[in-house]
């Protein structure tokens, strides 16, 4: 019998997540941070105990977690790549970083006050991590849901991210699926921009899930198309500044 339904659907996400276990040097040079504005919506709410230790899972090389930490957090990495974590470790010597998956995350029982899911909870069972981060969190935990997204309301970027296949742009009402252990508590949105160049943008598709698990034609066409659309139609030259706009979104979840 064939795969199908929620199984071809969960092995897709498990072959477009695994494409991300190499290349961590590329994916952080390349790929946008995050700004302090979300992590301090997400961990300082008026009148809620106080935010100390944090487990940011599926740290990759550290985006999300530079922020956790430089908002005086005691942050815990965790991710199954072993190459994305030796980046984090370079650029974060004192952050403690473990192999790991949302689903298992090997801490021990009730040990951080919240949990933060940063650009992977798309690759990730939501059931099975509800459970594990209920399992980890303190009573008064807190979970935090955390995507970057371009802003494809700005119509050259929206044209970009159709060219690079960047399907992962959150519709609107959109709400994060969790399991029973969670509440989803409130959302925030923060817009910013990341100064780039047009030879950035080539990078940063080649940093996609698409790209990376495509063939040599795809792989080609899309870079024929890009070319294209920044130098040709857009008229850009190698080297110009471009502002890249992104939007931040987190939704913060609480222990039911």
């Amino acid at each position: 019998m064939g795969t199908t339904g929620p199984r071809l659907e969960a092995l897709r996400r498990r072959q477009l997540a695994d494409s991300y276990r190499e290349g961590g040097e590329h994916y952080d040079r390349i790929r946008p941070g995050y700004p302090a504005e979300a992590v301090h919506w997400l961990v300082s709410r008026p009148g809620s105990p106080i935010v100390r230790d944090v487990a940011d899972v599926g740290a990759g090389t550290g985006k999300y977690t530079r922020e956790l930490h430089a908002a005086g957090l005691n942050v815990h990495a965790v991710d199954p790549s072993a190459d994305m974590l030796s980046q984090l470790s370079r650029s974060l010597p004192g952050v403690p970083a473990g192999i790991g998956t949302a689903e298992q995350t090997g801490l021990p029982d009730s040990c951080v006050d919240a949990v933060t899911v940063a650009q992977a909870w798309h690759w990730c069972d939501p059931k099975a991590a509800s459970r594990e981060f209920a399992r980890i969190l303190r009573p008064h935990g807190v979970l935090g849901l955390v995507w970057n997204q371009l802003d494809v309301s700005v119509p050259w970027v929206h044209r970009y991210s159709r060219i690079i296949h960047a399907g992962d742009v959150i519709r609107p009402g959109f709400r994060p699926v969790i399991g029973p252990e969670f509440a989803l508590d409130d959302s925030s949105t923060v817009a910013w921009n990341q100064p780039m160049t047009p030879e950035d943008l080539f990078e940063l598709a080649k940093s996609r899930a698409f790209y990376l698990s495509a063939g040599p034609e795809a792989r080609l066409r899309l870079e024929s198309n890009l070319t294209w659309y920044l130098y040709e139609h857009l008229g850009h030259r190698p080297g110009d500044r471009l502002d890249l706009p992104y939007l931040t979104l987190t939704w913060r979840a609480l222990r039911a």
